[in-house]
């Protein structure tokens, strides 16, 4: 993998550039949507690539190691060849699914014991076999596996969970530096920076990652209950410390706003489940604001869904048709919806590259903060 920086916007720390992999080129800034199964829930893979116009996305290992396993996997040459998707794909490395399982995991030095929520069984994820799963599936950038602890862990917890996740890195990227693909093309490893929400630990996270000089990096364990001016906080901590010449990648946030403002601190790429899964509620993200398209007040307006949008189901359906689908309860309002919301999130890291390249990032990004946040 290669990363080219093409340009850091004059007012901020935002910047453009672009992602080499042997599946494609990323422009970045860039959302990745989430395709936590291998499949971006409720999208076909064409309307990901005409609709969307996603350049990269994301599964994740904890739940394609269940489901449908490794064996599938590999007898399919991979996820790139079982789900039909052949652009560049990201895999978590399943991290903070342990995490969200708390009841049901043990963590040691040697890796973290969790129960499948498929069926109870006990597996055991290590440093080594998270790298070996995820080489298996076969992601052009896969992901060293960490301990990610809550927004409100107290110093100690953060502490300690900090250095575990400093011992697993050395771990996995010695795994990953003795192994091989397996499907002839190449894969990248980005280390996680841990800490929580205080600022010393992220420096010293920060530091001991950027040491190993992979490359790319990744920010992990923020938008898990933390306030956002603590998120920020920590981007900035972190993004003075990791190297410019390389890319940085914000895990699982956010919300519109969220992207711009990590943008503007120095953030390269995202993913997250919200626009799929606020999308599969109703909630629909536009450059006016946000729509709940299950109120009364579009029963009847024909408008376009967004007179301004950027797929094509956008000026076909109007807001009362889609109105209609959700209290319907029909399948195609969630699919629309969700095509829509990650549509409008690749417009809008795709329209901050244009501006950080152009020079007018900064009041375009301070007036669009401003209208995304409105309740239409």
């Amino acid at each position: 993998m290669q990363f080219t920086l093409e340009k850091t916007d004059d007012q901020t720390a935002a910047r453009a550039g672009e992602v080499v992999t042997d599946h494609g080129n990323i422009p970045t800034p860039v959302f990745m949507p989430v395709g936590t199964v291998g499949s971006v829930k409720g999208i076909h893979v064409n309307d990901l690539k005409e609709e969307v116009k996603a350049h990269i996305i994301l599964g994740n290992t904890y739940h394609l190691y269940l489901r449908p396993g490794l064996e599938v996997l590999e007898q399919a040459g991979g996820l790139h060849r079982f789900n039909a998707w052949d652009k560049p794909i990201l895999t978590d490395s399943g991290g903070f699914q342990v995490f969200s399982l708390s009841d049901k995991r043990k963590l040691t030095a040697e890796g973290a014991e969790f129960q499948s929520h498929l069926d109870g069984s006990r597996h055991l994820f290590t440093p080594e076999n998270v790298v070996d799963i995820q080489r298996t599936i076969g992601a052009d950038i896969i992901m060293a596996f960490d301990e990610c602890p809550p927004g409100d862990a107290d110093y100690k917890y953060a502490l300690q969970s900090m250095e575990l996740t400093h011992k697993w890195l050395k771990r996995g990227l010695d795994r990953f530096d003795t192994t091989d693909p397996k499907y002839g093309y190449s894969q990248t490893f980005f280390p996680i920076v841990q800490g929580a929400g205080y600022a010393d630990l992220r420096r010293k996270s920060a530091e001991y990652i950027a040491s190993f000089n992979r490359e790319g990096n990744a920010i992990g364990g923020l938008a898990v209950g933390e306030p956002e001016d603590v998120m920020y906080e920590m981007i900035e901590v972190v993004n003075e410390i990791l190297p410019e010449d390389k890319p940085r990648y914000l895990m699982g946030v956010g919300t519109p706003v969220n992207l711009l403002e990590a943008i503007s601190r120095g953030v390269d790429m995202f993913d997250c489940v919200m626009p799929t899964r606020n999308g599969r509620n109703g909630m629909l993200f536009t450059s006016e604001g946000i729509i709940n398209i299950r109120n009364e007040k579009w029963k009847n307006d024909f408008s376009p869904v967004d007179p301004d949008g950027h797929c094509s189901f956008d000026t076909i359906y109007s807001k009362a048709y889609l109105r209609h689908l959700f209290i319907s309860r029909e399948m195609l309002g969630p699919q629309v919806a969700s095509i829509h919301n990650l549509s409008f999130y690749l417009w809008l890291v795709g329209e901050a590259r244009r501006r950080i390249l152009d020079g007018t990032f900064s009041g375009w990004k301070d007036q669009m903060v401003k209208q995304l946040a409105r309740r239409l």
